[in-house]
C-alpha cells in the first residue's frame, strides 16, 4: 500500500471479502439501501414513460390529423384559447354582463381543400348480460386514416355497417359481452353486433362504444325523444386535415370566428407565452409552476431524500459497527504491519462503499426489470398506456449514486471509531474507554431549542406550514444528536432494575456509540410516525365533531331523476328485499313540462318550479332588488352581522347537512314524517286534509298558504332574475301547516300529497323511497343491494346513514407497524452489536455457574432498552410538529373567519376550533407492546448456550 490508489484497491478486497464472508448481515444492509433506490428508479421509470411527448399526445388526441376543431358555446362569438386548446374564454371582457351563449356552425370555417372526419359522442343505456349499462356511444370512422391513433384495435376489426359496433376491452368485460355479441339500448330496440374490441390508449378504463357516424346517436335521440324522454346531448367535434397543417396564426385567426382549434403544429412547436392573448387576460395565464414553486417542491423533496438517506445510515451504520467490531483483530494485524489509521478508515469505508455500491446495481437492475415486466400492472393501475420506455441515464445514475453515498456515510462513524482503536486493543480484545462527546449533547440542545423556537414561530405568528414543518424538523435533528447523553440518562434508572435489565441498560450506556444510532433511528421513524398519527387524530376529532348526519341512523334514500322515474318501481323493490326495512316512505317530486325532464334542466320542453317566498319573508341581504345587482351591498358590515344573529330571516338552514332536495319540496305521506323521526300529530291531521306540511316559517304567507310557481319559459324566468324581478309563471296556492320548533328535516322543507298535488294542479313523477330500518344494513346486504341496482342501468343516489365514519384507521395501523418494523430492526441491529461486544462477559457469567436463560434473558432486554428509549423519546419529539401544523391551521381560519366578521357574513360566536388529539392507543402501541415484542423476539432468536472456548489472555 505504497500509493493512494493501491492501498484503496487492497481495503476494497478486504470489504469485499469480509461481505462475503458475513452474508446475512450483508444482505441486511444491502436491503436497506437497494429497496429504497429500487422504488425511487421505479417510480423515476414509471413516471417519464407515462409522460407523453408533444407526438405522442398529438397521435392520442387527434390521431393523424393536423387538428380537431370544437365549438365552445359561446354562439360564435371571437375567443382567446391556449396552445393546447384545453382552455378558452370570449375575447371581450362582460364583466357582470350574461356571457354569451349557444352553438357556431364550426363547418363554415374549414379551409377549403380539407379532409373532414366527424368525431361525437353521445350516452346511452345498453343491454348488457346483467341488464343495463349507461355508456358513452362514440362515432367516428375508426377505420378511415385519419384517425389512426386515437384508438387500438384489440380483435376483430372496425365497423363497416350501420348495423355494426366496437366496443372497447373494459366494456366487454362489464358487460359481459363478447366479440360477436349483440347488444341494444333502451327504448331503441335496434340490435348492433359487436365485431371487434379496442382500446383508447389514455382511458383504459373507459366503457364506449363505437359506431359509424350517424348509425347510432340520431336515431336513438329520435327514439327517446318520441318516448317522450328527455333527448340526450350530443358532443361533435371535427378531426381536419390540411395540407402545410395549422400555424399559431392560423388557429387565432379561427378563434375570431368562434371555434376552438387544437393544431398537432402548435403542439409540436407551441408559441411564446407572450403571444397568446390568452395569457395577457386578468385571470388567466399559464398555469404551469412558477420558479419558487419549482425551488419550494425541490426543497421538499430534497428534505424528504436528506430524512431517508438518514434513516438509513442511522440503521446501517450500526451493523457496519458490527462488521467492524468481529473484524477488530484482522484490522489490529493491519495496524501491527505497520497500517496507518488512514488505513483503517479506508478497509472499513470501502465496507460500505462495497454495499453501497452493490445496493445501487442491483435496486437498479431490479427496478428496470420489474417496470418492465409490470407494465402491463402499471398502465391497468393508471388507466393509460406508456409513450415509450423512457430512461433518462443521468437521472438513473443520480439516483444509483444516492445508494454509493448512503453506503460510505453509513460507515464514516464506525470507521473514525475503528481507527482509533490502538493495536494492542485490538488484537487482545479489550474495548478500552472512551469518553462521549461533551459539544455534540450542546450542539443538539441548541437546535432543539432553535427549532423548536422556529416552530413556535410557525404555528403561533405565521402562518406558514413550511416554517413549522423546517423548525420541527431541526428540532427533531437535535434530539438525535442528543442522543448519547439521552442515553446516558436513561443509565440512571439501572439501579432499581433485576440483574439482566440492569446489565442490559448498563452495557447500552458504557456503549453509547452502538446503542446511540440505534436509538436515534427508533427515535426518527416513530417521531414521523406520532406527528402523522396525531395529527390524523385531531383531524379525525374535528371531522366528527363537524359531522352532520344526512338520515337518522340506520336510514336509507335512494333518488332517481332520469328518464321520468322509470326505474323508481324498481329501485323500492330491491330496497324493500335486501334491506331490514321497518318502514318504506315512497315519495315524488314535481316536475314542469315533460315528464321526463330533469330539475332544472335546459331541454325545451322542460321547465321548473319554485317555491314563493312572501317578499316580507325574504332576507334583506339576498332578496332580489330592482336592476339587478347585489343587495347585500346597501348594508354596512355591522348591520349584515346584525341580521345575522338577531333575523330569523337571515337565519341559517337548520339542515344544512341533509341530503339535497330540489327546491326542498316533496310528495308523499305521513310515512315519510316516521322514518325522518318527527312525532307531531298536527303534521300526520294536516296531511290528511290536503295541507301541506311546512318546516320553514318563511315559506307561510299571511293567509296561511304557501305558494308554488310553474315556470315554463326558463329564459324569461333567468332574464328576470337577473333583473331583480319576480319570474313569471302560474302560482298555486295551497293552505299549510307549520310545525312548530325546529325538527331535524334533512332537508325537507315541505311535504304534501300526491292527491294535494294534484289538486293544486301539479305534475308529480316517481323521485325515490326513503326506509328506516331495523338496524344498520351490513356489508352482504349492500353489496347485495348495489349489484342489483347496477342491472337498472340507471343512475341510483343511494344513501345509508352509518354515522360518522373513520378512514384513517387502516393509515393509523399502517404507519403503527411501520414504526414498530423500523424498531424491531434497529434494536436488533443494536442487540447483535451488543452481543459481538459483551461475548467475554458472557462466557464470564457461563464460567462463574450462570444458568443458560440469562443469556437469552440479557440479548430480549438489550433489544427491549434500545427499543423503549427511541420509543419514549420519538414519541415526545413526534408531537411538536403535529401541534404546530394543527395551531398554524387554526390561525388561518381564525384569520378568515376574522374577515368574514369584518364584512358582516359572520357573527363571533361562530368562531373556529381545531382539536389537538393525542392517539393514545397508537403510543400505548409503541409505548409498550414495540418494546415488549423486540425484547421477546430477540430472546427468541438467541441460543441459550454460546460456543465453548477458552477465553483469551489479557
Amino acid at each position: 500500500m505504497k500509493t493512494w490508489f493501491h492501498s484503496w484497491r487492497a481495503a476494497i478486497r478486504i470489504a469485499r471479502r469480509d461481505a462475503w464472508r458475513s452474508k446475512g448481515r450483508s444482505a441486511l444492509v444491502l436491503a436497506m439501501i437497494a429497496l429504497p433506490i429500487m422504488g425511487v428508479s421505479a417510480f423515476d421509470l414509471t413516471f417519464r414513460s407515462s409522460e407523453l411527448s408533444p407526438a405522442e399526445r398529438a397521435d392520442r388526441t387527434i390521431g393523424a390529423a393536423d387538428a380537431r376543431f370544437q365549438d365552445p358555446g359561446y354562439g360564435g362569438v371571437p375567443i382567446f384559447q391556449d396552445p393546447q386548446g384545453e382552455m378558452n374564454t370570449p375575447a371581450k371582457d362582460y364583466g357582470d354582463s350574461p356571457w354569451p351563449s349557444g352553438s357556431t356552425d364550426v363547418t363554415k370555417v374549414f379551409p377549403a381543400g380539407s379532409t373532414v372526419l366527424t368525431d361525437s359522442t353521445g350516452t346511452a343505456k345498453l343491454t348488457t348480460a346483467h341488464g343495463l349499462l349507461s355508456t358513452e356511444v362514440r362515432e367516428l370512422k375508426a377505420a378511415d386514416p385519419v384517425s389512426r391513433g386515437i384508438m387500438t384495435l384489440l380483435e376483430g376489426r372496425f365497423p363497416e355497417k350501420n348495423d355494426e359496433v366496437v366496443a372497447t376491452s373494459h366494456f366487454l368485460e362489464t358487460s359481459g359481452l363478447k366479440v360477436g355479441s349483440t347488444l341494444s339500448a333502451r327504448n331503441f330496440e335496434r340490435p348492433y353486433r359487436i365485431v371487434g374490441s379496442y382500446e383508447i390508449p389514455d382511458a383504459l378504463k373507459a366503457d364506449q362504444v363505437n359506431a359509424l357516424p350517424g348509425a347510432f346517436l340520431a336515431p336513438y335521440a329520435k327514439a327517446v325523444e318520441k318516448a317522450g324522454l328527455q333527448e340526450p346531448g350530443i358532443s361533435t367535434t371535427y378531426l381536419v386535415r390540411k395540407p402545410g397543417g395549422f400555424t399559431w396564426n392560423m388557429v387565432q385567426e379561427i378563434n375570431t370566428k368562434g371555434v376552438v382549434v387544437t393544431s398537432r403544429a402548435v403542439l409540436l412547436d407551441p408559441p411564446a407565452k407572450s403571444e397568446v392573448p390568452l395569457y395577457q387576460k386578468d385571470g388567466w395565464g399559464d398555469y404551469t409552476s412558477s420558479p419558487a414553486a419549482d425551488a419550494a417542491a425541490l426543497a421538499a423533496v430534497g428534505t424528504v431524500v436528506g430524512l431517508a438517506m438518514l434513516e438509513i445510515c442511522l440503521l446501517a451504520g450500526p451493523a457496519f459497527a458490527v462488521g467492524a467490531r468481529r473484524s477488530r483483530r484482522q484490522l489490529g494485524l493491519v495496524g501491527a504491519n505497520g497500517g496507518a489509521r488512514s488505513h483503517i478508515r479506508a478497509i472499513v469505508l470501502s465496507g460500505g462503499l462495497v454495499i453501497g455500491v452493490a445496493a445501487a446495481v442491483i435496486g437498479t437492475v431490479l427496478a428496470l426489470v420489474l417496470t418492465l415486466a409490470l407494465q402491463p400492472v402499471l398502465e391497468d393501475v393508471m388507466g393509460q398506456r406508456f409513450g415509450a420506455f423512457d430512461i433518462r441515464p443521468l437521472e438513473i445514475l443520480g439516483i444509483a449514486l444516492l445508494a454509493v453515498v448512503t453506503g460510505l456515510l453509513a460507515a464514516i462513524v464506525p470507521a473514525i471509531t475503528a481507527s482509533r482503536q490502538t493495536v494492542l486493543a485490538s488484537l487482545t480484545g479489550r474495548r478500552g474507554i472512551r469518553r462521549s462527546s461533551r459539544v455534540l449533547p450542546l450542539v443538539g440542545l441548541a437546535a432543539v431549542l432553535i427549532g423548536g423556537a422556529i416552530a413556535l414561530f410557525g404555528s403561533m405568528v405565521s402562518e406558514q406550514f413550511v416554517i413549522v414543518a423546517g423548525g420541527s424538523a431541526i428540532a427533531e435533528l437535535g434530539v438525535v444528536a442528543m442522543t448519547p447523553a439521552l442515553v446516558g440518562l436513561f443509565g440512571r434508572s439501572g439501579r432499581w432494575l433485576p440483574l439482566s435489565p440492569r446489565l442490559a441498560l448498563r452495557d447500552a450506556v458504557r456503549n453509547r456509540g452502538r446503542t446511540a444510532p440505534a436509538v436515534a433511528a427508533v427515535l426518527a421513524a416513530v417521531a414521523g410516525t406520532v406527528a402523522v398519527s396525531t395529527y390524523m387524530a385531531s383531524s379525525e376529532a374535528q371531522y366528527r365533531a363537524e359531522y352532520q348526519a344526512q338520515l337518522p341512523y340506520g336510514a336509507v334514500s335512494a333518488f332517481v331523476m332520469e328518464e321520468g322515474g322509470r326505474d323508481v318501481p324498481a329501485v323500492r323493490e330491491a330496497i324493500q328485499r335486501f334491506l331490514p326495512v321497518d318502514v318504506r316512505a315512497d315519495v315524488e317530486r314535481v316536475t314542469v313540462g315533460k315528464p321526463g325532464c330533469e330539475p332544472w334542466s335546459t331541454v325545451p320542453g322542460c321547465g321548473r318550479y319554485e317555491v314563493v317566498i312572501p317578499p316580507a319573508h325574504e332576507c334583506p341581504l339576498h332578496a332580489s332588488v330592482p336592476g339587478g345587482g347585489d343587495p347585500s351591498e346597501r348594508f354596512t358590515p355591522e348591520q349584515r352581522r346584525k341580521m345575522l344573529a338577531d333575523d330569523w330571516r337571515c337565519e341559517q338552514s337548520s339542515n344544512p347537512g341533509g341530503l339535497y332536495v330540489d327546491g326542498g319540496l316533496l310528495v308523499g305521506d305521513a310515512k315519510l314524517l316516521t322514518v325522518l323521526g318527527i312525532e307531531d300529530a298536527g303534521a300526520v291531521k294536516a296531511l290528511a286534509e290536503g295541507k301541506i306540511v311546512s318546516f320553514s316559517r318563511a315559506q307561510i304567507d299571511k293567509n296561511g298558504t304557501i305558494g308554488i310557481r310553474q315556470i315554463t319559459d326558463t329564459v324569461a324566468a333567468d332574464k328576470a332574475m337577473e333583473e331583480g324581478r319576480p319570474a313569471p309563471g302560474k302560482v298555486s296556492s295551497v293552505p299549510a301547516y307549520r310545525v312548530p320548533g325546529s325538527p331535524e328535516t334533512y332537508g325537507v322543507q315541505a311535504l304534501m300529497t300526491p292527491a294535494t298535488a294534484k289538486a293544486a294542479g301539479l305534475i308529480t313523477t316517481p323521485f325515490g323511497a326513503y326506509a328506516s330500518t331495523d338496524r344498520l344494513p351490513d356489508s352482504e346486504a349492500r353489496q347485495r343491494l348495489d349489484g342489483e341496482l347496477v342491472k337498472l342501468g340507471s343512475s341510483v343516489e343511494l344513501h345509508v346513514e352509518e354515522g360518522f365514519v373513520n378512514d384513517n384507521s387502516i393509515i393509523l395501523l399502517s404507519l403503527a407497524v411501520f414504526a414498530g418494523l423500523v424498531t424491531i430492526g434497529a434494536a436488533g441491529i443494536a442487540t447483535g452489536l451488543a452481543q459481538a461486544d459483551a461475548e467475554a462477559d458472557l462466557k464470564t457469567l457461563a464460567a462463574v455457574g450462570a444458568p443458560p436463560r440469562v443469556r437469552r434473558t440479557l440479548s430480549g432486554f438489550q433489544c427491549g432498552v434500545v427499543a423503549a428509549m427511541g420509543v419514549i423519546l420519538g414519541s415526545g419529539a413526534g408531537l411538536l410538529p403535529a401541534m404546530g401544523l394543527r395551531l398554524t391551521e387554526e390561525r388561518q381560519l381564525i384569520r378568515y373567519h376574522e374577515e368574514s366578521v369584518a364584512q358582516g357574513w359572520a357573527t363571533v360566536s361562530d368562531a373556529p376550533h381545531l382539536p389537538i388529539v393525542v392517539p393514545w392507543e397508537t403510543l400505548a402501541g409503541l409505548l409498550v407492546a414495540v418494546p415488549l415484542g423486540a425484547a421477546l423476539l430477540a430472546a427468541l432468536v438467541t441460543r441459550s448456550r454460546g460456543a465453548l472456548s477458552r477465553r483469551a489472555a489479557t
